[in-house]
């Protein structure tokens, strides 16, 4: 199992967790992936990445920990270095392509298991509408690969990933957070000339906060 890696520099008081699903090491995922991290070393963020793939996190949800959702505390000691590396977190970058214009299993496992109750909000005392916890985390940025044209994200699916991200995730459990949403269209056949200008605005992104 590879180690997460972890980088810190403090001329940057924002603490920043990036993490990253593709299971392919020579994927154009990595290689996004590759630019956003030296793009932060530059600007000298206090971060730390966490490659799912690498590390094999495990993305189901257990028994136990789904049996403690409405049980007295939610049992996080399975994930309790990414639940305290999510609560200190004031940036977060999210790297990974969609797949049927959804999230890989590994990602959607991430969210699964590490925003729970008690860490990424608290169950109102009626079950009714959630209350966030991460009012810490003040800018997000995404980053997604699609093999499909933008028309098709857009105007027939009307971008189910970035809507969940926004108002399901973000919405209800970090208010205060900004949103900055980056999609590389057509991913299958792309060439060097629209890599570079789509690394241009992961730059544009990051350099705004």
């Amino acid at each position: 199992m590879a180690a997460k890696k972890r980088h810190r520099w403090h001329n940057k008081s924002m603490k920043c967790l990036v993490v990253t699903t593709h299971p392919l090491d020579d994927s154009l995922c990595k290689q996004l992936g590759m630019h956003i991290e030296n793009k932060l070393t530059q600007m000298g963020y206090e971060m730390t990445v966490r490659d799912l793939y690498a590390e094999g996190f495990e993305p189901a949800l257990t028994a136990i920990e789904r049996r403690s959702y409405y049980d007295g505390e939610y049992d996080s000691s399975g994930i309790s270095e990414q639940v305290r590396e999510l609560q200190e977190a004031e940036a977060l970058v999210l790297l990974f392509p969609t797949w049927w214009f959804g999230f890989p299993a590994m990602l959607k496992g991430w969210f699964d298991r590490v925003w729970g109750p008690g860490i990424a909000y608290d169950h109102a005392t009626d079950y009714g509408p959630i209350k966030p916890r991460l009012h810490h985390l003040r800018k997000v940025l995404v980053v997604t690969t699609l093999g499909s044209p933008w028309w098709v994200d857009h105007l027939i699916l009307r971008q189910p990933v970035k809507r969940i991200i926004k108002w399901a995730l973000l919405g209800t459990c970090a208010r205060n957070s900004k949103l900055q949403f980056l999609s590389l269209y057509n991913s299958e056949k792309l060439n060097e000339q629209k890599i570079a200008a789509f690394k241009k605005r992961i730059d544009k992104a990051i350099a705004s906060w």
